[in-house]
């Protein structure tokens, strides 16, 4: 599970988020996703429409992914999003289940990446 699970995230982020090629989710996306980020309710199409809206406000956004990993049917990704070139960008952790070769629940947290941290480390 983890080879696919693993390329089927990475092909998602590229394709439909930083390429905005939403026709593609079907590819990717449960039709019944179930979304736990609380600005999204459920299902392929919500989220379809969710990213063709700002890719149509920001078409320079990209995920980048920095680390992943994959436990299970959960795959793991640490990821910068940059809204535009010269963004400091925002970390995000994204948790998908993988369930019959599709996303079929997804979580997320983000956090503004700041100009500097106490330990001087990254936060992506």
């Amino acid at each position: 599970m983890s080879q696919p699970a693993a390329q089927l995230v990475r092909d998602y982020f590229e394709l439909v988020w930083n390429q905005g090629r939403t026709e593609l989710a079907d590819r990717f996306l449960a039709a019944g996703l179930i979304q736990h980020n609380p600005n999204l309710p459920n299902g392929r199409r919500p989220l379809a429409e969710f990213i063709d809206g700002m890719r149509a406000q920001l078409p320079q956004a990209r995920f980048e992914i920095r680390r992943m990993a994959v436990d299970g049917d959960l795959v793991f990704t640490h990821s910068l999003f940059t809204a535009q070139p010269g963004h400091s960008g925002i970390a995000v952790v994204d948790v998908f289940r993988i369930a019959d070769g599709l996303i079929a629940e997804h979580w997320d947290l983000r956090e503004d990446v700041p100009e500097t941290t106490a330990s001087g480390n990254p936060i992506v």
